[in-house]
């Protein structure tokens, strides 16, 4: 269903009576889902919603693949899922083109003139981004405890209601927040894997699951070894995205970022991510030296890894028995900027 073959058009004023009678869903709540219509009908209060760490509106930068407009899930309190109560919800909107769905986002514009009856302005339709669905990060909810919450990625598919006013206010400062290893992001992955495996698997899926398997036993490995380890979420000054990374170790100040296999291209890829991540944690206060590790399936060839330690990165790559070693180079001993390289203390858990 596309816009044509609606009455609302993008920009287009209801109230939520009328959203119902075309659109279908319930009569309150944020995620209306509607197996007669065929629908998920999300609302969306901007200002209201920043009591409960809600953070809605259109990115400034689009990435190449266009514009994105970012979507809160439902639960005012504790972690945000996809199940229980609220977690229905969200798993509707993450599962709305497998369930034959199409999904609409109305935006709270005010009330009737004289009633209190609330009124909404339809942004457009839209899907969730396929190569990145969504993404967990920390806020506080409405009695100020910190959680973990959902946010959706949602690309326009037709005409949408695009206004200066909902787009996302750029943050201040270069803010890193250190995310602890927690149960949405594994859910995370879980989430991938489980999309993979109700289609059929294309080269960049397994490179996906890939990644996942790496980061996956390499953060329970380091866990079980006592190490404090999540993800960082990067806020940049002026700008309205943030840079998340794979997994950072706290306990030794070390970031990783896997890459799906050894090739140049998935390498490359992978290094740009440190890379780019590691030019706003420079300036961490912390006891050790930050140390930037490439994560990999096996030992890169003897030119990749040249290509890493010319960038002070270190590898870690999956062994024979199935866990984890590190790559000793010591080619490089001094950082770009000049200061001296430190080797990994007491680096990935790796007891020889």
């Amino acid at each position: 269903m596309t816009t044509s073959a609606l009455t609302i058009q993008p920009g287009d004023i209801r109230t939520r009576a009328e959203i119902r009678q075309e659109l279908g869903g319930s009569p309150q709540g944020g995620i209306c889902p509607s197996e007669v219509k065929k629908t998920v009908v999300l609302f969306s209060d901007i200002s209201a919603g920043e009591q409960y760490g809600y953070r809605d509106g259109w990115l400034a930068e689009e990435d190449d693949l266009g514009p994105v407009f970012t979507y809160t899930g439902a639960g005012t309190r504790g972690d945000q899922t996809f199940g229980g109560l609220y977690g229905k919800g969200n798993s509707a909107v993450l599962d709305h083109a497998a369930r034959g769905r199409t999904l609409h986002l109305f935006i709270a514009e005010g009330k009737v003139p004289g009633s209190g009856t609330r009124t909404h302005r339809y942004i457009g339709p839209f899907e969730v981004d396929e190569r990145e669905p969504y993404r967990t990060r920390q806020a506080s909810d409405e009695e100020g405890a910190s959680r973990s919450v959902i946010v959706f990625r949602l690309r326009p598919i037709d005409e949408v209601y695009r206004t200066a006013a909902h787009v996302l206010p750029p943050a201040r400062a270069t803010k890193p927040v250190f995310v602890r290893a927690r149960e949405a992001t594994r859910l995370a992955r879980a989430q991938r894997r489980q999309r993979r495996q109700q289609r059929r698997l294309t080269p960049a899926d397994r490179l996906e699951q890939q990644r996942d398997d790496l980061s996956e036993g390499l953060e329970e490995q380091l866990t079980q070894e006592g190490y404090s380890v999540g993800h960082l979420q990067v806020e940049i000054q002026d700008k309205t995205d943030t840079l998340l990374s794979d997994l950072y170790n706290e306990s030794n100040n070390t970031l990783y970022e896997a890459a799906g296999s050894t090739s140049r291209e998935a390498v490359r890829s992978a290094l740009a991510q440190l890379l780019d991540i590691s030019r706003y944690l420079r300036s961490l206060e912390h006891a050790h030296p930050l140390q930037l590790m490439m994560l990999t399936p096996e030992l890169p060839d003897e030119d990749i890894r040249a290509l890493l330690d010319e960038h002070d990165v270190g590898i870690i790559y999956r062994n024979h028995e199935g866990g984890f070693s590190e790559f000793q180079s010591g080619q490089h001993t001094t950082h770009h900027e000049g200061t001296p390289r430190t080797p990994c203390v007491r680096c990935p858990a790796l007891s020889r």
